[in-house]
């Protein structure tokens, strides 16, 4: 259970106005940051799956058109890290590899004799050297290797060799721009992470929810009286000023980048979770306001309220972009 912050002295007129000076703030910082400088890249904390992080960062290394945060996002667009993942296409596994492709480019990665689809000690491996493959098959067109091999991976080399880079077809271009997008929520920072100019807007309509009663699954609507659960809230929230996010707080983790707790600014989405070592089990979401404190829908019998963000529990920040969140899947894969 989380304990409101504000003393009885505080009326709601005193908070509309602490809430007025953060929106202030807000912009203020949004035009005084810098964004992040480049560097190796490495996983955020526990946008990987703890079981699957070692095998992700190793892989994800296997050659210069790959890294470790874009091997994570294939692999988090294809299955949601679920190793028992299977579409209606067939495809399988945690790499969602259809049977062909699985014959001709599966890998033993973990030399126990066999290759198993469903294991993701083989899975994994073999995604990272079917693109390293890929990337050698079109290693001589114009253009960022990376992105020529993500086209490759979703035209075929031929395409990218006969038009010299990406091929002008839109599911392909849209396909390169989602994965490089959604790799920066599995990068971890560098350096600053460029503040949200939406991030005001979303306080905004959050503040005004204050004392509405907590409703699982809710969302707003008028059937459900205007109630929210957590996730709800913040898909609101940011709705209001142009973006959509996922439904659950889990997928909403990676949106964006990942701020350190001393760099969070207000409208960056904070997360709670029992295990800090998994965004797949994050279990509760609200948006940041400032001085440590978050708007959020705690649980059923509470209303929406002002609540500490320094908990036991606390898992890390998403500071929300709007390509970060298109990017996100909009239905895990079927199994």
């Amino acid at each position: 259970m989380r304990k409101a912050w504000l003393v009885a002295s505080v009326g709601i007129g005193g908070a509309l106005s602490f809430i007025a000076l953060l929106v202030v703030g807000t912009y203020m910082a949004a035009g005084s940051i810098a964004g992040g400088s480049g560097g190796s890249v490495g996983l955020a904390k526990g946008a990987v799956p703890a079981t699957y992080q070692p095998l992700v960062q190793k892989w994800g290394n296997l050659c210069k058109a790959i890294n470790p945060a874009l091997l994570a996002a294939q692999l988090y667009q294809e299955s949601g890290f679920n190793p028992r993942a299977k579409s209606p296409a067939k495809a399988l596994g945690i790499a969602q590899f259809i049977p062909g492709t699985w014959a001709a480019h599966g890998v033993d990665g973990d030399g126990d004799g066999d290759r198993d689809v469903w294991d993701p000690e083989d899975a994994i491996p073999s995604a990272a050297s079917y693109d390293c493959k890929l990337a050698g098959y079109v290693k001589d067109a114009p253009g960022d290797p990376t992105k020529n091999m993500l086209a490759a991976y979703n035209a075929g080399a031929y395409a990218v060799i006969k038009y010299g880079g990406v091929p002008p077809y839109r599911e392909t271009q849209n396909y390169v721009k989602t994965i490089t997008d959604l790799s920066k929520s599995f990068a971890r920072p560098v350096g600053r992470v460029e503040p949200s100019r939406q991030a005001a807007g979303a306080i905004y309509y959050a503040q005004k929810k204050l004392g509405t009663l907590y409703l699982w699954g809710g969302n707003g609507t008028p059937e459900q009286n205007g109630r929210f659960d957590c996730s709800g809230l913040t898909l609101a929230a940011y709705r209001s000023v142009g973006i959509t996010l996922p439904r659950v707080a889990n997928d909403q983790y990676n949106v964006g980048p990942h701020p350190k707790r001393d760099e969070l600014l207000p409208g960056d989405l904070v997360f709670f979770s029992d295990d800090l070592t998994n965004s797949r089990a994050i279990r509760h979401v609200g948006i940041y306001v400032g001085g440590g404190y978050m708007i959020n829908a705690p649980r059923p019998g509470a209303v929406i309220r002002f609540d500490p963000i320094d908990t036991p529990d606390y898992f890390g920040a998403t500071r929300v972009t709007k390509d970060g969140a298109k990017a996100v899947p909009a239905k895990p894969t079927e199994v």
